[in-house]
């Protein structure tokens, strides 16, 4: 319960960080029994949009060597086919678009709300 409302609090506290089209997005588990020889342990998953930035990277090193073909015979000696590399060179791709949109989307929003917010205030001013 104490977990709970910590994690309730930061969410409160932080509120612009949690985007509100993705409801109950914070997850709590606890379990009473550390791991040996410890007194307590702790884990934490996050999920950001930042993190398309490691994939951008990953994607562009992998792309680099894919071309010149680098290692690749280790893996189509042990029975790889070349065209789940290329699958998987996709699939990372469209994570990273997925990333991208959820990004913009959320960058919209603040914008969509920016500008209701000066709207706002302008119709103050006039009314003043």
């Amino acid at each position: 319960k104490e977990v709970d409302e910590q994690m309730l609090s930061i969410q409160n506290k932080n509120s612009s960080f949690f985007v509100e089209w993705i409801p109950n997005n914070v997850k709590t588990a606890v379990c009473d029994i550390p791991p040996k020889g410890l007194k307590m342990s702790s884990t934490f998953i996050g999920n950001t949009t930042a993190i398309q930035e490691l994939f951008k990277r990953i994607s562009e090193q992998f792309t680099a060597m894919f071309r010149r073909k680098a290692f690749l015979h280790w893996y189509t000696g042990e029975g790889m086919d070349e065209m789940e590399f290329s699958e998987a060179e996709s699939n990372v791709n469209d994570l990273v678009s997925e990333y991208q949109q959820y990004q913009e989307a959320t960058a919209e929003d603040d914008t969509e709300f920016d500008q209701e917010d000066m709207e706002e205030l302008q119709q103050d001013e006039q009314h003043d």
